[in-house]
């Protein structure tokens, strides 16, 4: 399976922390927000050496969905997940297998969250190892400190090579860099794939964050406009956590880039910061650490690709970014061939500003937004939309018959629905798109009760949206790697 190995092949490593949403950053400001209340200096550096990504969207704002985008380059309507805690094929093709193929190591470090784990463990308590076995539940990763799905932030727990786990010191990004930097100290005079997964700065039962990073918040958490009265306390408590964590992972990146530099792989490295999905806090009246919604508190993540030999420092690009679309970049950027099955566009074309062929997939110009279900973990009915989000609107259709459209430019709180003030011409014509993603992607909006039988009772995933699919442990096809 391995191709052989390219001279001065560069690094990839994916810093990919849970639940960060892009306008809790000051480099995605905007005064509606009220929201720049921190300094992220390491995550500021990260974009002054690189391309900040100002339209990178999570296509489905829930983990599993979007960590399978992310890893396969494929829609959930294709690999079937449609909810959380479903065991991921093991026909698929991972962007480890591309990368693997063309002589790379390979690692996954922190949260996976697409396997069972140690289902069922309701409500995840008392919290305890959640492993993932060896083989293709790991889609191809060969080091392996990872864990499918806990909070425990402080002397947590990840497996190794098989069911057994051990314990990290302190605090989980801490404790997950020591892992990342033990492989790099191994792997680094050959080309590497690092992901690098901290669960912070998701909501925990347990402890959130060390004292030191509260103790630089600010006396007064502000909040945006959105956020209605009646939710405000809850709201400004959850926020301090939350940007408590947030200033741990801009930590952990300074120390992920400051090794990176002594041991002179930076220049050859292409860094990627982004995240599965945001977080509403607050916002529309949604409960704080809730996602799922259609709004940019839930779906717009922050994308920063620093490459020094490639990508040219500071500077901006509005192009749309879909979870689907970071597989396919990657390989574009790294020189690795795209694997047949994937769905997601290669956009490193642009990143790099290289002229575009008339070969070359053209940029989206829109992102397909889906929610499938009202619980994480369950298949409920009542929560199932569907959407597109353009560089200047999102729309909106739910099962239950609301329709919604903001105007982005003016309106980016999305508190103003227009569709019955706007020219029917602009709903037209969103619609119209998101027809066309509901087509290519054999989609349909209906009650999430409808997708039970995709499962079977492993959790394991029989069907998808074109029909019955072969055993879920048959082998992947590695043709398609060709």
């Amino acid at each position: 399976m391995r191709g052989s190995q390219m001279t001065k092949q560069p690094n990839v490593v994916v810093l990919f922390p849970d639940q960060l949403r892009a306008q809790s950053l000051a480099l995605y400001g905007n005064s509606a927000y009220q929201e720049s209340q921190i300094e992220t200096p390491n995550i500021d550096r990260l974009a002054s050496s690189g391309v900040t990504l100002n339209n990178a969207i999570s296509n489905c704002p829930v983990c599993t969905p979007a960590r399978a985008m992310l890893v396969t380059g494929r829609y959930p309507q294709s690999t079937g997940h449609v909810i959380n805690s479903i065991r991921t094929r093991h026909s698929e093709i991972s962007i480890a297998d591309a990368f693997a193929n063309q002589g790379y190591k390979t690692a996954w470090v922190g949260k996976w969250h697409l396997h069972t784990g140690a289902w069922p463990a309701k409500d995840r308590m008392p919290m305890q190892p959640d492993w993932v076995p060896e083989g293709r539940d790991r889609l191809g990763f060969e080091y392996w400190r990872a864990y499918n799905q806990h909070m425990v932030y402080f002397d947590g727990f990840v497996n190794k090579g098989d069911w057994n786990y051990e314990r990290w010191d302190g605090y989980e990004t801490d404790g997950l860099l020591n892992y990342a930097f033990e492989f790099m100290d191994d792997a680094k005079q050959d080309p590497f794939l690092l992901f690098l997964s901290p669960h912070p700065p998701h909501y925990t039962p347990e402890k959130f964050a060390p004292d030191e990073y509260y103790e630089q918040l600010p006396d007064d958490i502000t909040l945006p406009q959105n956020v209605p009265e009646e939710m405000l306390d809850r709201a400004r408590e959850m926020y301090r956590h939350y940007l408590a964590m947030i200033l741990a992972i801009d930590d952990m990146l300074g120390k992920l880039v400051d090794y990176l530099t002594a041991n002179d792989l930076i220049d050859n490295t292409i860094l990627l910061l982004t995240s599965d999905h945001g977080t509403q806090g607050g916002s529309q009246g949604v409960n704080p650490w809730a996602k799922k919604n259609p709004y940019d508190a839930s779906v717009h993540i922050p994308a920063i690709v620093s490459f020094p030999q490639r990508i040219k420092p500071n500077y901006r690009t509005d192009t749309l970014t879909a979870m689907v679309d970071f597989f396919p970049t990657l390989c574009g950027l790294a020189g690795v061939p795209v694997p047949k099955s994937v769905e997601g566009t290669d956009l490193s074309k642009l990143i790099l500003e290289e002229p575009v062929s008339d070969g070359d997939p053209a940029a989206p110009d829109s992102v397909f937004l889906m929610n499938f279900t009202k619980y994480f973990d369950w298949f409920q009915d009542g929560a199932e939309w569907r959407g597109v989000r353009t560089k200047t609107h999102m729309y909106c259709q739910r099962l239950n018959g609301l329709t919604e459209l903001y105007d982005l430019r003016t309106d980016p709180l999305q508190v103003d629905n227009i569709i019955d003030s706007c020219t029917p011409a602009l709903v037209t014509e969103l619609e119209s798109l998101l027809q066309a993603h509901q087509k290519a992607r054999s989609d349909e909006l209906v009650p999430c009760t409808q997708w039970r039988n995709w499962l079977d009772e492993q959790r394991r995933v029989v069907r998808n949206a074109t029909g019955e699919l072969s055993h879920p442990e048959s082998p992947p096809d590695w043709s398609l790697l060709e």
